[in-house]
């Protein structure tokens, strides 16, 4: 597995360290390895050409 290392907004994190703490996830890497799944998923079963996933997609609201 590789490292990585990104900048997320503060109340992002607070957010995850939220769901760590109800237990939801073990861990912060966790959480975001499930959402980057999840990010990957939903784009695998998409039929639009590239393209056009290009146009609908949105950044993240931070």
């Amino acid at each position: 597995m590789e490292r990585v290392t990104l900048r997320i907004p503060k109340q992002q994190i607070e957010e995850v360290e939220r769901m760590v703490e109800t237990g939801e996830y073990p861990n912060r890497s966790e959480a975001i390895r499930s959402a980057v799944r999840d990010m990957i998923s939903e784009e695998g079963t998409d039929q639009e050409r590239p393209s056009e996933k290009r146009k609908r997609r949105t950044w993240a609201k931070v």
